[in-house]
Parts: structure tokens; sequence; C-alpha cells
């Protein structure tokens, strides 16, 4: 089979095809025939990273993180074997392969008929999405802003804040056709966060102060959000794609400020029921074509390159798919 790695930081040019043995399910573990993967941004920041002493830094050889689609074909020991056949979803960290080993523990099962780039988020995207605004405790007539808006997060995050009863959706994106995108997905503002003055012009569409930020940026795109919120107005920060997780100085809170991070991980260990029904209600969501997903731009295995040049660039909507 083939699988992704790198054995040197650089650029997209390091990704490498390579061949290898189909890998064997242990115990409690499935062997799934993927179907699709979704990329992730972070691993672009993780191949670029050459700073030992950085929290982005891997030691070569490094394979890619992806959310995997696809059809349960062997089980191991104390795994369910009426699992072998049923169609999943599941985020690894070695997931760019043709056939990837998962434990069953947060293995995604998915709605008859659901496509395979919508079947992509869920296991990352949409369950950043939600958590990060269960996180903000979102409530009915809340103005939000969400950086990144074009995203595979920040898309479903429009989505999902308006779906919950945000009165006032704002977005930043970084382009025309991405402002229109936003705006097609229900964001009431869209702003260019291009602009050295992007944070002027939300504050011109919220004069009385942001309630809800998610924020995905990091360095000065959180300090100017910090700066937009409201009294008692909270932050979930769930990235950083500039790079840069700067600190937070504390005299920017005291105006009844909240900053609080958001890990998927933590998430799920902390609130399991909580991060399962999340993912349950997005397939059915995702199902009914009540929520939009956008992965139009699907690759073969073999261009890995090209698309993380295509995420490096930014030059993309929604997600990247690869299709082994």
């Amino acid at each position: 089979m083939r699988r992704v790695r790198y054995h040197a930081h650089g650029g997209p040019e390091v990704l490498a095809v390579e061949e290898t043995e189909v890998p064997e399910p242990g115990p409690g573990q499935v062997l799934i025939r993927a179907e699709a993967i979704g990329l992730n941004y972070v691993d672009v920041q993780l191949r670029r990273e050459t700073d030992p002493d950085s929290i982005y830094f891997r030691s070569p050889p490094v394979t890619l993180t992806g959310d995997v689609v696809g059809v349960v074909e062997r089980v191991g020991s104390d795994a369910d074997p009426a699992l072998i056949g049923s169609r999943v979803a599941v985020l690894l960290v070695d997931g760019c392969a043709e056939y990837v080993v998962a434990d069953t523990d947060w293995l995604a099962p998915l709605p008859d008929g659901l496509e395979a780039g919508a079947a992509s988020l869920l296991p990352t995207a949409g369950a950043v999405a939600l958590g990060a605004l269960h996180t903000a405790r979102l409530g009915a007539g809340d103005t939000v802003l969400i950086t990144s808006g074009a995203g595979a997060i920040g898309h479903l995050a429009v989505q999902l804040a308006k779906r919950q009863g945000a009165r006032t959706v704002i977005a930043t994106a970084g382009s025309a056709a991405k402002l229109d995108f936003v705006r097609e997905l229900g964001a009431d503002v869209a702003v260019d966060h291009g602009r050295q003055d992007w944070a002027e012009h939300v504050r011109a569409a919220a004069p009385d102060g942001i309630d809800v930020a998610l924020e995905a940026v990091g360095g000065d795109t959180l300090h100017n959000t910090i700066g937009l919120l409201a009294p008692l107005g909270r932050v979930v920060v769930y990235g950083a794609s500039a790079g840069e997780l700067t600190s937070v100085p504390v005299r920017s809170l005291f105006g009844l400020k909240t900053v609080s991070g958001f890990s998927l991980f933590a998430f799920r260990a902390a609130m399991a029921e909580r991060a399962r029904a999340d993912i349950a209600e997005l397939g059915a969501l995702l199902a009914k074509g009540e929520l939009r997903a956008a992965t139009e731009t699907r690759l073969p295995l073999a261009e890995i390159a090209e698309a993380h040049r295509l995420l490096e660039a930014r030059a993309v909507l929604g997600r990247v798919l690869l299709l082994p």
C-alpha cells in the first residue's frame, strides 16, 4: 500500500509517497480501507518547523494527520466483529495512507448516504467548530466573530453560530472569493483580514463589541480580537495558523473579558458524552443537507505535495481532500 511521510523538514517537495505493508490491527483496533482523507493545516506547520524547541517540531520521519473516511475491513482482538463492513470516519496521526489502523474509541459511524467529503469533516473540523462554540457558551442574540471563516473549521462555525441563534455573525477571510463564500454561508458581515485596519471594520459592524469570538490565527490577530470584545465577551482559541502562540497580557482582560483555549483531545477527555453527541448531531445535519460542507478541492494521494501547496497558500475554500 501507499502512505505519505517526510524525512526532512521543508517545503511541500519533502513529502514522499512510499510503499509499505498493510498494517495489522491490534487489540481494540480496526483496519480501514480509506475512501477519502481530509487534510489539516497543522501539518503544514509541523512540516516547516525546524526549531527543536518549538511545539510544532517533530523529529523525522514524520507521518501526516488525516481525517480518514473508509470501510472497516478487519478487526483486532477485543474489537467488535460487527464493525467489519461498516463505513466510518476517524482522526489519525498516521492518516495519509490507503489503509490505516484505528482504535475503536472514537470511530464515527456514518449516516447512510453521507458523501465522503462531508464525512471527513466529522472527526475534527466539525467537532472543533461545535465544541469551541460550546466552550464559548454562545447564547441567542450574541454577536459572534469568526476569524478564518472560509477555512475547514471556520466555514462550519459560521453556519453553526447562525443555527444556534447568533444575532450577528462577522467572519474574516483573505480574498474576494472567500468573502463572498462566507456571506453565502450566512455571515452577516464579511471583513478582509488582509487589511491592516480589519479590526476597525469589525468594530464598525459591532459598535457594542463582540460577545463570542472563535480565533484560529494567533499573534496580533488574537490581541486585536481581545480588544474587540464587549464586557463579558469570550474568545476561544483553537489554533494559531500564523504560527505565533503569543502571551496574552492580563491587563487586556480587565474589562471582564475571557480567553479560553480549545483542544479536541482535551474536550474528548473532559466531556466524552458531549463530544460523541456532537459528532452524531453534525452527521445528521450534514446528511440532511442542513450544513454545507465545502470539500470541492480533491486530489489523488500521489499529488500530496500540490495539496500542501494549496493549503500553504490558503488558496482553497473549506477543506482539501485526498483520494487514495
